[in-house]
C-alpha cells in the first residue's frame, strides 16, 4: 500500500530547515507527506493547520505516532532518525501505529 503516493522528502539542511514553511497546505486527505530525515524533534512555529507526525527508526519502524499538533507546538521521539509529516487526521485514516514498518521510496 503507498502510504502518500504525492510524497516530498526534505534532506538537505535547507530543505529541513524550511520544512512546509511557505508551501501550501497538505493535502487533508493523507495522500500527500513530508519526510524530514535526518530528525528526531519538530515544530509547526508558523504553521496555518495541525499536523499527524510519524516518527521513524533507520529501519523504518515507526516509534510514535502524535496526532493533530496544533501550530505553535514542538514535540520529538527519543532514537527517531526521520519524521513523516501529514496533515492532521492521516495517521488514523491511514491506521499507523507504533511497530509499523513504513519504507519510503
Amino acid at each position: 500500500m503507498c502510504l502518500a503516493p504525492h510524497g516530498k522528502a526534505a534532506l538537505s539542511w535547507w530543505a529541513r530547515l524550511r520544512g512546509l514553511l511557505f508551501r501550501p497546505p497538505l493535502a487533508n486527505d493523507g495522500s500527500e507527506a513530508l519526510l524530514i530525515s535526518p530528525c528526531a524533534s519538530i515544530h509547526t512555529f508558523g504553521m496555518s493547520y495541525p499536523l499527524d507526525v510519524v516518527f521513524l527508526d533507520r529501519a523504518g519502524s515507526v516509534l510514535g505516532v502524535r496526532e493533530r499538533i496544533r501550530p505553535w507546538r514542538a514535540c520529538m521521539q527519543k532514537g527517531a532518525r526521520s519524521v513523516i509529516e501529514f496533515h492532521a487526521g492521516a495517521v488514523q485514516r491511514l491506521s499507523i501505529r507504533p511497530g509499523d514498518v513504513i519504507e519510503w521510496r
